[in-house]
């Protein structure tokens, strides 16, 4: 069995509990708070160290929603080569763009469909943003490994059809203060717990008040 587990000296406490690994081995992440309660919204991946991975990009593009004047999803994992488009579902128009180095792109002030998808062709981390609408905030990281999984609300990202040999393990969050990383390797014998300790950055996202049309901040 493989076990991980990561904890938060602070406000994260992310722990990887035990798993089998088989020929198509799987890492089941558990991310929670130091309350013990689940966090979503972290991205784990696993590089392959022995051989180079094939990357299969989705044949037609993902969605990031503009609704309720928010980005939906918040955090989205991807493989290099992927298409996202980004459609309106506001009455008000968007202004999307990013600076990134990886992917910088624009799409002028607009409502419903947007023209184009865009393509997400280098790995890294892409912040998204609304040029009207400052607490508007999304955030794509372009992998180079087709391992991954995004934790969800109960906190946890399973990250499945893994063949037997070394990775590297990573996991990413919106807040986090340092790099985490960590050697693994998968095969069919039982392996000690590893532990891995983050500290995330307080959250300091501008959000638009529930009750405001288009100005509002919380």
């Amino acid at each position: 069995m493989l076990c991980f587990r990561f904890l938060a000296t602070a406000l994260l406490l992310v722990s990887l509990s035990p798993v089998g690994v088989r020929a198509a081995g799987a890492v089941e992440v558990h991310c929670v708070n130091t309350k013990d309660q689940p966090v979503a919204d972290a991205i784990a991946w696993l590089t392959p160290l022995d051989v180079t991975p094939v990357l299969v990009p989705p044949a037609e593009p993902l969605v990031i929603e503009q609704q309720d004047q928010e980005f939906r999803p918040y955090v989205t994992p991807v493989v290099v080569g992927t298409r996202i488009s980004f459609p309106n579902r506001d009455t008000v128009q968007h202004h999307v763009y990013s600076v990134s180095k990886p992917k910088q792109f624009e799409i002028p002030l607009y409502r419903g469909e947007s023209k184009e998808a865009v393509l997400f062709d280098h790995p890294g981390l892409v912040t998204i943003g609304c040029n009207i609408h400052d607490w508007m905030i999304a955030y794509v990281l372009v992998l180079a490994t087709p391992y991954y999984a995004k934790s969800v609300d109960a906190g946890t990202a399973l990250i499945g059809s893994l063949p037997p040999g070394h990775y590297r393990l990573e996991v990413w969050h919106p807040r986090l203060a340092a790099e985490v990383t960590r050697a693994v390797t998968v095969a069919e014998t039982d392996t000690s717990p590893q532990v891995i300790t983050m500290t995330l950055k307080p959250d300091r996202r501008i959000r638009r008040a529930p009750d405001a049309s288009g100005g509002g901040y919380k």
